[in-house]
């Protein structure tokens, strides 16, 4: 999709007080620090529109973005999740983030895909790997994103693919195969996108 302009809507502490459009929306979620700003920056072509945290565990809210096609038209949300896995951050607050993404996942009619981001340069967690279980028994489609690639030599950033597919693989058509990402070369903006469009074209 061919972008004329992308707003910050606003934060909600809950999927209900937010807004109500009919819009498609396009989540994204990770653990903290894995860089989430700054692939939605990257694929908005904008530098500091979703704000990079200097304190990983800081975003607590589901950040909406509006994004306007070449006509001016609402086209679609950006929906930036609370961040997970980060040990600093006090378990009770962890808690309430896991019930705040579960809720918006079971409210949500409008997902029509999650971005899943996995740090290239530590492969899958444990928590990544139960959110992709999970996100396809909801009738979700997923797409791992593998970011900040340009970390890794080719070798590096060719094995980490064929390894965390290898891993999914067993989680039907629903997960797609991961891409490599980097926000510095936006390397895997294309291929995102184009998941992107499929999932707001056909609804799937």
């Amino acid at each position: 999709m061919r972008i004329s302009q992308a707003k910050f809507v606003g934060s909600f502490p809950e999927y209900a007080k937010a807004p109500r459009s009919g819009l498609p929306e396009i989540a994204f979620g990770g653990r903290s620090n894995v860089g989430k700003s700054s692939l939605i920056n990257a694929l908005l072509k904008r530098k500091s529109l979703a704000q990079i945290s200097k304190d990983p565990g800081k975003t607590r809210l589901l950040n909406f973005y509006v994004i306007e096609n070449m006509s001016g038209k609402e086209a679609l949300y950006f929906v930036d999740l609370p961040g997970y896995g980060y040990a600093k951050v006090p378990k009770d607050v962890r808690v309430s983030w896991k019930k705040l993404v579960e809720g918006y996942i079971a409210d949500s009619s409008k997902i029509k895909g999650f971005v899943i981001l996995i740090d290239s340069r530590r492969g899958l967690q444990e928590e990544e790997i139960q959110l992709i279980e999970y996100l396809p028994t909801q009738n979700k489609m997923v797409c791992p994103v593998l970011t900040k690639s340009d970390k890794l030599n080719r070798q590096a950033g060719t094995e980490i693919v064929r390894k965390t597919a290898a891993l999914l693989s067993a989680l039907g058509e629903k997960v797609h195969l991961p891409v490599l990402h980097s926000s510095e070369t936006k390397i895997g903006n294309d291929l995102i996108w184009r998941w992107i469009d499929e999932r707001i074209t056909d609804g799937k």
